[in-house]
């Protein structure tokens, strides 16, 4: 990044999730595809990832999405999930907050009472259709892209919760999902820190025991998160994804929505037209439908549509400075948790 370059960000959040959308004075990427740009990103240079999701410009609770030209045609704009770990291929809360964010600033034409937004994301062509009112984005919903489970009640040996059984699912990322009752917890705002701690711990171990690599997305190889998840009484399904170094997403989670639809999918629980609730740790909701059926490389797959709102609440500007000695950006494990040398 140059220096005295000034980094425009609207500050969003979906369902409390913080999701800020980088608009303005970026570098350019590297790469030809938006998955290219994201492993460019991961593994040659991090420096802008860094700036805008480290302390003292950050804090563990966000991501950044930084927006970007698309690399395809037919696709309105293009972006990419930054966080404290890595850049990401896709997220669902973020995709809202992007959409929400481009609608409202007039980067994108809002159309009255419906307006249609087609996104370029290293996971894929994400089609999004926002409800706006008076100026305003009032819902979004997302089509995302195939989703598939890859392994089902797969056992695992863990150190502090004995052999437990895990579905993983990709979703947009790949997903480690638990039933919590097996960890002893239940998703509830008090247990947020432990619950951080357990998917934390969990993700490492399961690096050790399971492998992914998607089919078709190069880079795409990792288990990026472990979600809990609980049946609720009225058939919702609670959510608690964990990120790292060690916090909880505040929102419902749309493609963890999207990993636990397609497991749902694979086991004959879920047809076609068929929708669930997701609920997040603080009561905040997601609608999670199957609206197809499709394969990805020989896997039965789903097509979900998730539907949540973003709001806009601010803007501010990043100043680059090669005199700032934090440029790289640093974390602390009193808020980042005791996880926090898991960073890189």
């Amino acid at each position: 990044m140059a220096t005295g370059n000034n980094l425009e960000l609207l500050l969003v959040h979906c369902q409390g999730e913080l999701g800020h959308v980088l608009v303005g004075g970026a570098p350019e990427i590297p790469g030809a595809t938006m998955l290219d740009k994201m492993n460019h990103i991961n593994n040659v240079d991090d420096s802008l990832r860094r700036f805008v999701t480290f302390e003292p410009r950050a804090n563990v609770a966000m991501s950044v999405n930084l927006l970007v030209v698309p690399t395809r045609p037919d696709a309105d704009a293009g972006f990419i999930v930054l966080q404290a770990d890595r850049a990401h291929p896709m997220s669902g809360s973020n995709c809202i907050c992007v959409v929400t964010a481009l609608l409202e600033t007039g980067r994108v034409p809002m159309v009255e009472p419906e307006t249609t937004v087609r996104l370029d994301t290293p996971a894929g062509l994400i089609v999004a259709r926002a409800r706006c009112e008076d100026g305003r984005c009032v819902g979004v919903s997302l089509d995302n892209v195939p989703c598939f489970a890859e392994l089902l009640d797969h056992e695992i040996d863990t150190s502090q919760w004995g052999r437990i059984k895990v579905d993983i699912a990709f979703g947009g990322v790949y997903y480690a999902l638990v039933d919590v009752g097996q960890v002893g917890l239940k998703i509830v705002p008090d247990n947020a820190r432990e619950l951080a701690e357990a998917g934390i711990e969990l993700k490492r171990q399961l690096a050790q025991q399971v492998k992914v690599s998607h089919p078709t997305l190069p880079g795409v190889d990792e288990i990026a998160y472990v979600m809990f998840r609980d049946q609720e009484t009225d058939g919702a399904v609670r959510t608690c994804t964990t990120l790292q170094p060690g916090r909880v997403d505040r929102s419902p989670c749309g493609t963890g929505s999207s990993a636990n639809l397609a497991t749902l999918h694979a086991r004959g629980l879920v047809s076609v037209g068929d929708a669930r609730t997701s609920r997040s740790i603080i009561g905040g909701e997601f609608k999670a439908e199957a609206i197809g059926e499709t394969e990805v490389a020989g896997r039965k797959a789903v097509l979900p549509r998730i539907t949540g709102r973003g709001y806009v609440y601010g803007s501010t500007e990043l100043r680059v400075s090669d005199d700032d000695p934090f440029r790289s950006g640093f974390a602390l494990s009193d808020t980042w948790g005791p996880q926090v040398g898991f960073l890189k």
